[in-house]
């Protein structure tokens, strides 16, 4: 058989092999003893060919499922696509098509390349979420949460894009604009779809207990400083003309005798109910200007203060006083109850304000800092209350204490927990998406479509059809959305919006356990078996969001009975960007970098041996400072030393009698390179890879010769290690060792702790920065003992006139003698 490494070959003789073969599809068998465990990645949207960002997220997390392959596991690894979107319905206006038909086309396209690509999938559970079959379940679910409460309709501000005429959730407004087409984004008042996600906030925060340590830190305090949990008291101010008191919640109740305003968000209702008459047109011009203003932009510290007065007084339940209302873009309609008193003094956007519209500023609180009114800073940190009547004298927390009862014993004020978690508004504008399961009825209002005629599937729009018109262009197909009230049997309407595509991922990891199953979502008592998921591999961009809403889910699902655990994924890894030059590859920068182009000239094994080698998962890959023409002669090398140890030797001869250097090299490689996978330190463990078909290399080279029975033992390792990030090579070369297909299932090789001592190591001993010794010590020996040996020297001895000034010892294998 021929030594010459050519790559396109290996993969167009083992990926139908693979194919017939169907190595990766996990056992449902209850006689099967194996232990199991799901592999999960955050599974790719359909927008063209895999890119390169795919190229490293599957060849990372492949290592981890060819890992737990060989160590024995019943491994789930499935795949599926994420295929309803916004881009599939703009390309379906561009081309005058369905988007079915660019999403389907991509998903080919894609499950192509996958295959091509070597990752180890069960593709018997692939699955489409634009599947009629999956979106189902989608609503199903919808409905559930609806019986629950936990699905509500009701008015809101929302993020919308004139060029898109759809709602954007915070995430997909940058800096003011929307993230996909680049227009200025407006607030826009309508009535929509929530997930009560609210609810379970407290849980979300105290389940996070589960993940420590299995998470990546700075995801969970992403995740809590999303929900941001945050301890005060909610307070009533009356209103002068308003009978219901307006309830005001405020982290630091302490300093209550500190407010000089009151501040009501611009675009709340309330705003508008409590302004004087002559105040409504400054009023609705204000609100004009707000409605073009982020979420993100109204919170920025360095937006310059605005705001206009409404005319009226709040009173302050503590000391009477009359407080100017004013409307002002800095409080959210939407956080706490949309109002906030104003504490100048000890808040910086307070004291932006007061300064700018000439309102008071007064300290209740002596941190021992300059007066705010004079310096500008406001000085939010502890001290001594003052100026605050019976809380004078008070520390912050005794204060805090004191006026919470106070206001209780008042009937204006208890104790409360905020949190900056909103509900999820899950409606969208858009065709190409699911549903959303309701009817509307003039006479029964909203009514959910009976589970026996889900799913509703979406009728048949395409072109100039779903063009953006300010509403659903599901309004315009009106063949379907008139229908018959199911509960009176009166004329009646479908709601014409679809459900955000966050959705769709909060669930699919259930579904791939059974994802033909008919009498449900999933299989629960096989979703018992499977979940949680052991490892989740993805981009840190879904850190708060996608990962959130799984957790959500989960926990409803857990409390209708449907799961038996509250957290879906047990551990959570985060790759980093494949960036070129330093930068984020885009068309405009040119440095774009075709994955198909890079397999196409240096191989599918070479690419994902670079992948993994260039780095620690979690970091940056920058493709200009890599070279997969060095991992295609890396693995050139690799496949040679297989060859020639399969051309010397017979499979099945007895290890023991081989050159005892090399066991150890080996030995020591497979121990270090099992404790690096299981630490995620892929890049090392390729670096020790390499070290090892290089002592191979020698091996065969200048020592015992390729018939030794080491050189076989190496070579069957090396494969079977290889076969982790180099499939194609690994398989080949086990074959050249006289092995049969396939690989993928050999057992993972086990080190030998009588290969693994090592007797002695060489001490290098310099004496003013020059070698001036080798010694052989004890791996175990001690600073003082080395030290000694050292000194003792006779080649030292001769460099040394009296006692040295310094000896740095580095035991076992360093010493530095300063004379």
């Amino acid at each position: 058989m021929s030594e010459q490494y050519d790559p396109k070959a290996l993969q167009e003789k083992w990926q139908p092999r693979w194919e017939e073969l169907d190595p990766f599809r996990a056992e449902e068998s209850a006689d099967d003893p194996r232990p199991r465990k799901y592999l999960l990645d955050m599974f790719p949207y359909p927008s063209g060919d895999l890119h390169m960002g795919h190229g490293e997220a599957f060849a990372i997390a492949d290592v981890l499922a060819r890992y737990w392959f060989h160590k024995g596991y019943n491994v789930l690894h499935p795949i599926g696509w994420d295929s309803f979107g916004l881009p599939a319905e703009n390309a379906a206006i561009k081309r005058n098509a369905h988007p079915a038909e660019w999403t389907y086309s991509n998903i080919d396209t894609q499950a192509a390349s996958f295959r091509r690509y070597g990752i180890s999938f069960d593709w018997s559970r692939r699955l489409h979420t634009s599947d009629p079959e999956y979106y189902r379940w989608n609503q199903w679910l919808f409905l559930r949460f609806y019986e629950r409460g936990l699905a509500y309709r009701k008015d809101g501000l929302v993020n919308w894009c004139p060029q898109d005429q759809t709602v954007l959730a915070n995430e997909q407004v940058v800096n003011g604009r929307c993230e996909r087409c680049g227009t200025e984004v407006v607030r826009r008042k309508l009535t929509q779809w929530y997930f009560k996600i609210t609810e379970y906030a407290q849980r979300l925060l105290d389940d996070m207990a589960q993940l420590e340590g299995g998470w990546p830190e700075r995801v969970l305090t992403m995740q809590r400083n999303w929900i941001g949990r945050s301890t005060g008291a909610d307070v009533q101010f009356r209103i002068e003309g308003r009978e219901e008191p307006v309830t005001v919640f405020t982290t630091r109740p302490d300093t209550l005798y500190g407010a000089t305003f009151f501040v009501i968000a611009a675009d709340s209702p309330l705003a508008e109910e409590v302004c004087a008459p002559d105040r409504r047109a400054d009023l609705e011009a204000y609100r004009a200007e707000v409605a073009k203003l982020s979420d993100i932009e109204r919170l920025s510290t360095e937006k310059e203060k605005t705001g206009v007065f409404l005319g009226t007084y709040a009173i302050n339940p503590v000391n009477g006083e009359r407080l100017p209302v004013w409307a002002a873009d800095y409080v959210l309609a939407d956080y706490g109850h949309g109002a906030i008193m104003a504490v100048p003094a000890h808040d910086q956007r307070d004291l932006d304000f007061a300064r700018k519209f000439g309102l008071p500023v007064r300290v209740v609180v002596d941190t021992g800092e300059p007066d705010p009114a004079e310096t500008g800073v406001a000085t939010p940190g502890e001290g001594t209350l003052v100026n605050s009547g019976p809380l004078n004298g008070l520390s912050k927390s005794e204060a805090i204490a004191k006026i919470i009862e106070i206001l209780e014993e008042q009937g204006t004020g208890k104790a409360a927990v905020n949190f900056r978690l909103r509900d999820w508004l899950v409606s969208r504008q858009r065709f190409w998406g699911t549903p959303i399961p309701i009817i509307h009825c003039p006479d029964c209002g909203e009514v959910p479509v009976p589970d026996d005629q889900l799913p509703v599937t979406l009728p048949d729009l395409r072109g100039e059809a779903l063009a953006p018109k300010g509403i659903s262009p599901l309004a315009g197909a009106t063949d379907w959305v008139n229908v018959d009230c199911p509960k009176c049997g009166n004329p009646a309407k479908r709601d014409t919006d679809t459900m955000d595509t966050f959705v769709d991922s909060s669930w699919y990891f259930l579904r791939y356990i059974s994802p033909h199953h008919e009498e449900g979502p999933f299989d629960v008592e096989r979703v018992r078996k499977w979940l949680p998921v052991d490892q989740y591999v993805g981009g840190v961009e879904h850190a708060v969001l996608h990962l959130l809403y799984s957790r959500f889910f989960t926990k409803v699902l857990y409390d209708m009975g449907l799961v038996d655990f509250t957290e879906p994924f047990t551990r959570l890894l985060n790759q980093g960007q494949v960036i070129n030059q330093g930068k984020a590859m885009s068309k405009s920068l040119g440095n774009g970098v075709d994955l198909g182009e890079q397999i196409d000239k240096y191989g599918v094994d070479a690419v994902r041996l670079t992948m993994v080698f260039a780095g620690p998962p979690e970091d940056d890959i920058d493709w200009a400072d890599v070279s997969p023409g060095a991992s295609q002669k890396y693995l050139a090398r690799a496949l040679r030393v297989m060859t020639e140890a399969g051309a010397a030797s017979e499979p099945g001869i007895s290890f023991e009698n081989g050159d005892l250097e090399l066991r150890r090299i080996t030995h020591r490689t497979i121990d270090e390179v099992t404790r690096l996978v299981e630490s995620y330190r892929f890049n090392v463990a390729v670096a020790r890879m390499m070290e090892l078909t290089s002592a191979i290399r020698k091996a065969i080279d200048s020592g015992p010769g390729a018939a030794d029975p080491a050189v076989r033992e190496a070579a069957e390792a090396l494969a079977i290690m290889l076969s982790l990030v180099a499939p194609y090579v690994a398989e080949e070369g086990w074959e050249r060792l006289g092995h049969g297909p396939t690989i993928t299932r050999v057992p993972w090789p086990e080190a030998d702790p009588a290969l693994l001592v090592v007797e002695s190591v060489t001490c290098v001993v310099q004496v003013a920065g020059k070698v001036r010794d080798r010694l052989e010590v004890s791996p175990d020996i001690s600073e003082s003992e080395l030290q000694a040996l050292a000194l003792a020297s006779q080649k030292v001895q001769a460099y040394l006139s009296g006692e040295p000034r310094k000896v740095i010892v580095r035991a076992p294998k360093l010493v530095n003698i300063v004379p």
